[in-house]
């Protein structure tokens, strides 16, 4: 069951679970912002409900709250760093803004980054670019927790993948795993005690389910577009590791420190404006997303959409009337805070 949080509560006890679990406040602050943000926005899984797994981290040694990230070489509009497993948000805000400002000087910035951590969301960052005016892609690579398209075990990671167009009348944003549904949503699914809305995955007797607690036991998630997912998902492993000069997904499994630690990730930011101006580059996305979301719905009371445009309207209604979080979770983020709930 979820209760409804202030927004400046749940980010204030969100950063004393960090300072508390030895992050310094500076940076306490921008993750505890940045996890309240994504709940926020509607997606609990990588926001409140990820802080008690991240505590964790900490404890286990696994996540080096003090690290920042080093640059390890650049050439022309590209630039390479070493995040030393620091926190994956603050890691991955330094190298979006870092490919901004390449952008800004090159018309494109591409910024790589190896040793790092789970940077929790991952639509944060291509939309941060896009908020800045700038097309944002970026990507992650993760231990195997996926079957490749005819394997019944986890064999590739599911490789979160983000772009981000920087419309002025509202940012449309893609953020997806490589599989159906990430292992996040499931688990606010199961939390709610509701099944999927389609099938996403397997349960341990090869049947495809609907059931989110089915698929969490058997490790089997759906790749999204069968084939296609699983392909894309090791294309895009390959091409972060090599880029960035750090693991790959299988090295990550080799070392078993759990969710994306290790893990290399690329951001991309492209100047919109190279072919055409402000102005008709604007309008022709304006008439374009306008035709889109005038396409006829298949239930009128659910209109067509395009991607983060329904976070936007989720943002303004958490804000105003409270986050929602889930009540196990909240008690946890509580406790970990040393406050009562």
């Amino acid at each position: 069951m979820s209760i409804r949080v202030p927004f400046e509560k749940l980010e204030d006890t969100i950063y004393k679970a960090f300072v508390k679990a030895g992050m310094p406040e500076d940076k306490a602050r921008t993750c505890a912002h940045i996890h309240a943000s994504s709940s926020a926005d509607g997606v609990e899984s990588h926001g409140a409900n990820r802080v008690p797994r991240f505590v964790d981290y900490i404890g286990k040694g696994w996540v080096d709250v003090n690290a920042v990230p080093e640059k390890v070489g650049s050439k022309g509009a590209v630039e390479n760093y070493d995040g030393h497993t620091g926190p994956g948000i603050t890691n991955a805000l330094f190298c979006a803004d870092r490919a901004v400002e390449l952008a800004k000087e090159h018309g494109i910035g591409l910024v790589t980054l190896r040793n790092t951590t789970h940077w929790m969301r991952g639509g944060t960052y291509a939309w941060k670019m896009a908020e800045k005016g700038f097309v944002g892609i970026s990507w992650i690579n993760t231990e195997s927790c996926m079957p490749l398209w005819g394997s019944d075990e986890q064999s590739v990671g599911n490789n979160p993948f983000c772009m981000a167009v920087p419309r002025q009348n509202g940012e449309i944003v893609l953020d997806m795993a490589m599989s159906q549904y990430a292992y996040g949503k499931l688990g606010v699914y199961r939390l709610a005690g509701k099944q999927l809305p389609y099938p996403g995955g397997f349960d341990k007797e090869g049947n495809l389910t609907s059931d989110p607690g089915s698929i969490e036991e058997s490790g089997r998630i759906l790749p999204t577009g069968y084939w296609k997912g699983s392909s894309m998902a090791i294309v895009l492993d390959l091409i972060a590791s090599g880029l960035a000069g750090g693991f790959t997904g299988s090295d990550m499994d080799d070392q078993n420190k759990g969710s994306c630690t290790n893990c290399c990730q690329i951001f991309i930011a492209i100047d919109p404006y190279l072919a055409g101006t402000m102005e008709e580059v604007q309008g022709k996305w304006d008439a374009r997303v306008k035709r889109a979301d005038e396409a006829h719905p298949l239930n009128e009371a659910h209109p067509v959409s395009c991607p983060g445009e329904g976070t936007i309207r989720r943002r303004k209604d958490n804000m105003k009337n409270g986050v929602q979080v889930n009540e196990e979770i909240w008690a946890e983020i509580c406790r970990l805070a040393g406050v009562e709930e």
